[in-house]
């Protein structure tokens, strides 16, 4: 028998139940929770879904803007450890997770060699890259994931209490944040490697 449906973006938000009929199906269901998720998610959604698609091709990137984006994601993950597990009995689980797995995602990212076709200006302090889907893949994925937690938990609030289910999201954050952080971090040891050169010459 399904549970009352419930959205649950926020931990500490109240959250808003529609008990279903005897006869409720899974697109009923699906529609329930579309219908109770506040428009600002989907708004986010859009957003995210355009700053990924406009990496799909070839184009510049100020050095501010490139450092600010990988920030900020990695922020949601960890809004959505936090808000998610943070006030639970598996909250240090969750936040152990998420750190082991952003430094393990990022130790191994930061080695990868960049695209040949990278380029950093010092002057103008750009760079040019190519297109990509990393990026688009991996902000959907941290949105996909926060909504889906947000769901469950709001459907099952017992599981934010369990140390493996905790554990195991935290850890799918740990490895989105690693692997934004890690590519970040190539760019930066791009831009400085440029700014040596430039001050040397």
């Amino acid at each position: 028998m399904l549970q009352p449906v419930a959205w649950r973006w926020d931990a500490t938000r109240r959250r808003r139940t529609v008990a279903p009929t005897p006869n409720t199906t899974e697109p009923a269901m699906l529609i329930q929770i579309l219908t109770h998720t506040p428009a600002w998610v989907f708004a986010l959604f859009a957003l995210l879904a355009w700053m990924g698609a406009r990496q799909l091709v070839a184009g510049s990137t100020h050095l501010l803007r490139a450092t600010a984006m990988p920030v900020a994601m990695v922020a949601l993950a960890i809004y959505g450890v936090t808000g998610a597990f943070g006030r639970s009995d598996a909250g240090w689980l969750a936040l152990a997770g998420w750190g082991l797995a952003a430094a393990a995602a990022l130790a191994f990212v930061a080695r990868l060699p960049l695209h040949p076709a990278v380029r950093y200006e010092p002057a103008s302090r750009r760079f040019h890259q190519p297109g990509s889907w990393v990026p688009l893949a991996l902000m959907m994925g941290i949105f996909a994931t926060k909504y889906a937690v947000g769901v469950l938990l709001a459907m099952h609030p017992e599981l934010a209490h369990q140390g493996g289910f905790a554990t195991g999201i935290s850890t799918l954050y740990g490895l989105f944040s690693g692997i934004f952080a890690g590519r970040a971090l190539r760019l930066w040891k791009l831009a400085l490697r440029r700014h040596a050169a430039t001050v040397a010459a």
